[in-house]
C-alpha cells in the first residue's frame, strides 16, 4: 500500500501507462506493489502466482498444492481514474480452494447502506439482465457501483447482498476475496451452478460467478 501510494500521491506521476496484452493500464506502481509483496511470501515454502510475475505452465503449477495467489494492484482503471477504488490482493490457496484472504484498501473508506453491488467498469448486459430479474423478484432493489475486489468485501460485510460478475476475471482478482467470503460465511458460486471458483486451473480466466450467501442444501 505505501508503494502504491508514493506514486499515487506523487504530484509529478503521470502514472508511465503502457498497455498489457489485455489492453489494461500497467502501472509502476503494480511492479513496485509485486515486488514488495513477492520480497515478503518468497520467505514462504510456497510458490506464488501474481498477476504481474512469470506464469508458469499448467504442468508445473499442477503440482501445487499450496500457492499464493497475489494481485499487487486490482483496480488499475480506478488508479489512473484517480478514484480511489483500488485495492491489494493476497490470497492462499490449497487443493484449489481459497483457506486465507487479505484485501487491502489503501485509500478510502468504503459505502453504506448497499444492497446489490456491481462492477463500474464492465457492467455488461448479462449483468443488467441480472439485476432486472432480482428487482421482479425483490420489487425494490438498490444498485451501487464499485470498482476492484471492494465488491467481494461489501457481501462479506453484509453491506451488500449480492454481487453479480457476468465479465471476464482472473483468478487474482478473486482469490483473496473469495477467501475472505468465505470465513465470514458467504461463497462465490460459478454462474447458474452449485459449484465455487477453483483455483490454479490450467486456464486462469475464471468463469462467470455471483457472490452472496453460503446456500443450504
Amino acid at each position: 500500500g505505501e508503494k502504491i501510494l508514493s506514486i499515487y500521491n506523487d504530484p509529478a506521476s503521470d502514472f508511465e501507462i503502457e498497455r498489457k496484452a489485455d489492453n489494461s493500464p500497467l502501472t509502476i506502481a503494480d511492479r513496485k506493489a509485486h515486488e514488495a509483496i513477492v520480497a515478503i511470501l518468497n520467505e514462504t515454502p510456497f510458490p506464488i502466482l501474481s498477476e504481474e510475475g512469470k506464469h508458469l505452465g499448467y504442468e508445473t503449477r499442477r503440482e501445487w498444492d499450496t500457492l499464493w495467489i497475489v494481485d499487487p494492484l486490482d483496480g488499475t482503471k480506478e488508479f489512473i481514474k484517480r478514484n480511489g477504488e483500488f485495492t491489494v490482493n493476497i490470497a492462499l490457496v490449497q487443493n484449489s480452494v481459497p483457506v486465507f484472504g487479505v484485501i487491502y484498501l489503501p485509500l478510502k473508506e468504503v459505502h453504506d447502506h448497499l444492497i446489490v453491488v456491481a462492477s463500474r467498469s464492465h457492467l455488461s448486459p448479462e449483468t443488467e439482465s441480472y439485476i432486472a430479474d432480482l428487482k421482479k423478484k425483490h420489487g425494490s432493489v438498490e444498485l451501487i457501483s464499485s470498482g476492484s475486489s471492494i465488491k467481494i468485501c461489501l457481501v462479506a460485510e453484509g453491506k451488500a447482498d449480492v454481487y453479480p460478475r457476468f465479465a471476464p476475471t482472473m483468478e487474482w482478482d478473486t482469490a483473496a476475496g473469495h477467501a475472505i467470503a468465505r470465513a465470514a460465511g458467504m461463497e462465490v458460486y460459478q454462474a447458474g451452478k452449485e459449484e465455487p471458483l477453483r483455483y490454479n486451473k490450467e486456464d486462469l480466466l475464471n468463469p462467470w460467478f455471483v457472490v452472496e450467501p453460503k446456500r443450504e442444501h
